[in-house]
């Protein structure tokens, strides 16, 4: 019989926000795992937390033993904390959640339901958004970039209520927690996706995304998903330049031989352009050395296997 893990992340970036909910969220849980009438795990991941988070915990422990917990030293971040959940679920389904109930513990079966049908990854899509337009509209943005760099067809890369088929989190394990968008990640690895629509609440506190926040991330997601951004560029640069200093080369050579008159000036500019070509020609080098760095440190599997005959 498959077994369930489920990683809600307890995320105390806020004073308060976990202890006040960790506890519900673990009841509701249990309720909704309780009926899929199969054996399952919660682990809670304590991001750091301040507030009374992990004294929460060890309470719900005492009452239930098979509750697993872990505390990370000091907040490390939500793909980070996935990432310490992933590690020590031992499921062949496992969901993530964050733990501040803006997401329904009791959606967990259809997450479940999804992956069991097949899907490497069931991908949460928040209906009616409780959240405002500051935070709504930069979303989409972000959403639309991964969506070109990962091929994936999902309106909703920020939902951190989802569930991943073991196989599909296997592969990227040494890279989660290195990049911010773990769905993402394991989407841009060839996982098959499907998209579950999941109630969303309202905040209980203020939004931790600021706009200097936002605008990071979406950094982030140039940096870490647009494969080649210094080769693109540097290319870019390296041949309109070669194209200018060979057009301003032909028509000075042009001028030299109808009026018999030497152009310095224009010579120049075309020798300055074309050093800026060559520079950026050198700065896609540059480029292609920095991807394979990243590529091994992150530790980004070079393919997926989806079938082997023997």
């Amino acid at each position: 019989m498959t077994e369930t893990d489920v990683a809600p992340g307890a995320f105390a970036h806020v004073e308060g926000e976990a202890r006040r909910t960790i506890e519900e969220v673990y009841r509701q849980a249990v309720e909704a795992l309780d009926r899929l009438g199969r054996p399952y795990e919660i682990i809670v991941v304590d991001d750091g937390s301040f507030d009374g988070t992990w004294a929460a915990l060890e309470r719900l422990h005492a009452d239930d033993p098979d509750l697993r917990a872990v505390r990370l030293k000091r907040n490390s971040g939500q793909h980070p904390a996935m990432h310490a959940g992933f590690v020590r679920a031992r499921g062949d389904v496992v969901v993530t959640m964050d733990g501040d109930l803006q997401n329904s513990p009791a959606d967990l079966p259809k997450l479940i339901a999804a992956v069991d049908a097949g899907a490497d990854v069931a991908s949460g899509r928040r209906t009616g958004r409780a959240d405002s337009w500051g935070r709504t509209l930069p979303s989409r943005v972000i959403n639309g970039m991964l969506r070109r760099f990962t091929k994936a067809n999902i309106s909703d890369f920020g939902c951190a209520f989802n569930a991943y088929s073991r196989d599909a989190i296997v592969p990227v394990l040494g890279a989660i927690g290195k990049q911010k968008f773990t769905k993402a990640l394991v989407l841009s690895a060839g996982a098959s996706v499907v998209e579950v629509d999941l109630e969303h609440r309202a905040r209980q506190d203020r939004s931790r995304y600021s706009p200097l926040r936002l605008t990071r991330l979406a950094l982030h997601v140039l940096a870490g998903f647009w494969p080649q951004p210094i080769q693109w560029a540097g290319v870019l640069i390296g041949t309109i330049s070669c194209l200018l200093a060979t057009a301003g080369l032909a028509w000075g050579i042009v001028v030299w031989v109808v009026r018999n008159n030497f152009p310095g000036p224009l010579f120049l500019g075309v020798l300055v352009v074309f050093v800026l070509g060559i520079q950026g020609f050198m700065l896609a080098l540059v480029g292609e050395y920095l991807g394979r760095i990243q590529r091994d440190v992150e530790g980004r599997p070079l393919y997926r296997v989806d079938r082997e005959l023997r």
